[in-house]
């Protein structure tokens, strides 16, 4: 795959930021991306949360693109971080101090399949046989309500008199979304990077998400590409062990780059964002999803405004995920039991206007562990404050 497929197909019209590893002083650099020039921003703001702060953003990324340098090439960034070399400038997770939280349950299609989860306790052997009998109950017609409704509790009235209700169903057609942490500050990984599943799970799959990068104030200053990595078995055992199937090492990917937001792309350009999935395994299967964002089931404003406002501040900002209408239903061994992942998988998501984010599934143990942290950031901000970088040789 060359550096071209991971871009957006606009990406001589998109702002785009994120974060480099930086051999040269061994730390990361919030960087932007412009005609195959990546440059150094660090003169600017250290971190991306700072940079997002700044009221004068896309003025500020500009003025460095245009009077400065690149330090590297965006193709000489992606091809490292593909084939994991270290020992080379490569692209990170482009976020750094933003809490990273994630709605669930927001399209009715993934609902259903939270349900089957729940309703098998976590097992796969009996998913196909729930998911025909909840077809059956519920039918069609619970996808056109709207969440918090009159419609929607007259519907939930009806389901629990029924003895069909679900936790699942509150947050689906409930007035509350759910949201939950994903992952701790800086333990996101990057394009490229494997992403892992812990042994104590065989019923997993990705979850092609977009993800709003919010600043402090609550105002959307772009967006990226997520994979909110699921255990389904975990989750379907209990929703108390959701942390357990949500947040592990490398459980969170990110990437390529946050688009920022400008006057030719905002939240009503990702509001009919097509995500798309595919899967490719060592054994030949494939399986490829589309998130369509317009059937998202409560608008993005709605599911910022239940993560942040008078009941909850981000003083550095966070990045939402925001749900996934994919559900892999196709059988990759058994049938009956859908799909989960093996070692091995390459998982890549991608959209027009975000590019691709992807990375190779491998096993959590045995992952590198999760060791540059808030610590080491600051460490590393203070050995190296912000002054203009040096500038190295570009590629021809």
């Amino acid at each position: 795959m060359t550096h071209a497929h991971v871009l957006p197909e606009d990406a001589d019209r998109a702002r785009l930021i994120g974060r480099v590893w930086d051999v040269e002083t061994g730390g990361p650099r919030v960087v932007a991306v412009r005609d195959g020039g990546v440059f150094d921003l660090h003169a600017v703001a250290g971190t991306v949360s700072e940079l997002l702060e700044s009221s004068t953003v896309l003025a500020d990324v500009d003025s460095v693109t245009a009077q400065s340098p690149p330090r590297w090439q965006v193709s000489d960034l992606i091809d490292a971080s593909l084939v994991q070399d270290p020992a080379r400038p490569h692209l990170l997770a482009p976020i750094d101090l933003q809490v990273v939280k994630a709605c669930g349950v927001t399209f009715v299609e993934s609902m259903i399949e939270r349900i089957i989860e729940e309703r098998t306790a976590g097992n796969p052997d009996r998913a196909a046989e729930v998911r025909a009998s909840i077809g059956r109950t519920l039918g069609g017609g619970i996808a056109a309500l709207r969440p918090g409704s009159p419609e929607a509790a007259a519907t939930k009235r009806i389901l629990l008199d029924e003895g069909l209700w679900s936790q699942y169903l509150e947050v689906g057609i409930g007035p509350d979304p759910e949201v939950f942490t994903k992952a701790p500050v800086l333990s996101s990984v990057g394009v490229g990077a494997k992403i892992g599943i812990p042994s104590f799970s065989s019923w997993n799959n990705p979850e092609p998400e977009l993800v709003l990068i919010v600043n402090s104030v609550g105002t959307v200053a772009g967006a990226t590409l997520g994979n909110d990595v699921n255990l389904r078995d975990v989750e379907g055992r209990s929703a108390l062990l959701l942390g357990k199937a949500k947040d592990n090492n490398a459980s969170s990917a990110l990437g390529p780059f946050i688009r920022l937001f400008d006057g030719d792309f905002g939240l009503e350009t990702v509001r009919n964002e097509e995500i798309r999935l595919r899967v490719d395994g060592p054994d030949g299967f494939r399986v490829e999803g589309v998130n369509n964002l317009a059937r998202i089931s409560r608008p993005f404003e709605e599911l910022v405004a239940a993560t942040m406002g008078d009941h909850h501040q981000y003083p550095d900002g966070f990045a939402l995920f925001t749900g996934t209408l994919f559900a892999p239903v196709a059988d990759r061994e058994e049938p009956g039991q859908g799909f989960t992942h093996k070692i091995g998988d390459v998982v890549t998501i991608r959209s027009a206007h975000l590019g691709a984010l992807i990375n190779e599934v491998g096993a959590t143990e045995s992952l590198p562990a999760w060791s540059f942290g808030l610590r080491q950031l600051f460490d590393y901000l203070h050995t190296h404050p912000a002054t203009p970088a040096p500038v190295a040789a570009t590629t021809a």
